[in-house]
């Protein structure tokens, strides 16, 4: 937020700005209305949503097919300052047809008093102690934020005035935000690499509680008493494309894989190694050793635990396989890692 700054002993010039910013953005308040009634019409659209507006005294309902709070506000002529408040936000979708409600709150001149410190700024909020925050001071828990009269035109102007009355806080509550995580949600029927926006993430809000410390009443450390989390942050899910390509004669074992429900996110590795062991056949023998079947076994009669058949069924012995594989590795991605830096599993 653009925050003004001024010298408080430039009374004369102080008050001149103030006045002047305070004729300005009046209006400009002025204009936006008269802009957004006389364009109503053209935000018409032949697959409209009912969009009412709400700009401090002045009300507007307009059809149209603007897919954002931004846009709608735009196409209706309404112009919005850095320092304005916007509800729902600006990049807002709309998407209700039952009829759709936005909200401006206009930044107006204030004036906030801390003891001798002076603080003038242009803000849209209502709240005197965010008022306060926003004007860079720290306000604690047991201070008072309120409105004043005040009386030297000079220093005020036209503008609003509010007071800090310090009440010996010793503790201070913060709105802190919370990030929000990032899940990937495979998708094995996209093309791999590709990825999609599902779900946009937010971040969440903790309050959370500070003792405060001071030396000669200045602030010199904190220390942390409780948090709570009052909006849990929505993550952002981002589908990533995993589908495989492989080899025409690969075909026949990936879906001899998926039959023995080995996971999709394991199949590839899981074709490494086995066309790195035997090709996938399930009569293959190693002359030397004797290691037998597509997993290789030493013996191969080791299969039999998976089912009598284990000599010609390709099932039985990928069954047998993917046990090993977890009860030995803890899956799959682990088991090709293992070969990977010793050339055998």
């Amino acid at each position: 937020m653009m925050k003004l700054r001024f010298k408080t002993r430039d009374f004369c010039c102080t008050a001149i700005l103030v006045v002047m910013g305070a004729f300005l953005a009046l209006s400009n308040f002025s204009q936006s209305s008269a802009v957004f009634a006389e364009n109503a019409e053209d935000t018409i659209s032949s697959e409209p949503h009912f969009v009412t507006i709400y700009d401090e005294d002045t009300t507007l309902t307009v059809k149209t097919s603007a897919p954002t709070v931004r846009e709608a506000l735009s196409r209706a002529g309404i112009l919005i300052d850095e320092t304005d408040i916007v509800e729902p936000g600006l990049d807002t979708e709309i998407d209700s047809d039952m009829g759709f409600y936005i909200n401006i709150h206009r930044a107006r001149p204030v004036l906030v008093i801390d003891g001798a410190h002076r603080q003038y700024l242009m803000t849209a909020n209502r709240d005197p102690k965010q008022i306060a925050k926003d004007a860079g001071f720290t306000v604690y828990d047991g201070d008072i934020v309120e409105p004043v009269f005040n009386s030297n035109f000079l220093e005020a102007g036209a503008v609003a005035s509010f007071r800090i009355d310090r009440n010996g806080g010793r503790t201070i509550t913060v709105e802190e935000e919370v990030p929000y995580p990032v899940q990937n949600k495979y998708d094995y029927s996209l093309a791999k690499g590709e990825q999609r926006l599902e779900q946009p993430g937010k971040n969440g809000l903790r309050q959370s509680v500070y003792e405060v410390h001071f030396e000669n009443n200045v602030e010199i450390s904190r220390t942390l008493i409780s948090e709570e989390m009052t909006v849990e942050p929505i993550p952002e899910i981002i589908t990533v494309g995993a589908k495989l390509s492989v080899a025409p004669e690969q075909e026949i074992c990936l879906g001899w894989l998926r039959e023995v429900n080995v996971p999709e996110e394991d199949l590839e590795a899981a074709l490494y190694i086995i066309y790195h062991e035997s090709g996938c056949r399930v009569d293959a023998e190693n002359p030397s050793s004797g290691a037998y079947g597509i997993p290789q076994a030493l013996p191969g009669s080791k299969m039999q635990a998976a089912g009598d058949d284990w000599r010609t069924n390709p099932l039985t012995q990928l069954r047998w396989m993917d046990n090993y594989v977890r009860s030995r590795y803890g899956g799959w991605q682990q088991a090709l890692e293992f070969k990977l830096s010793r050339g055998w599993y």
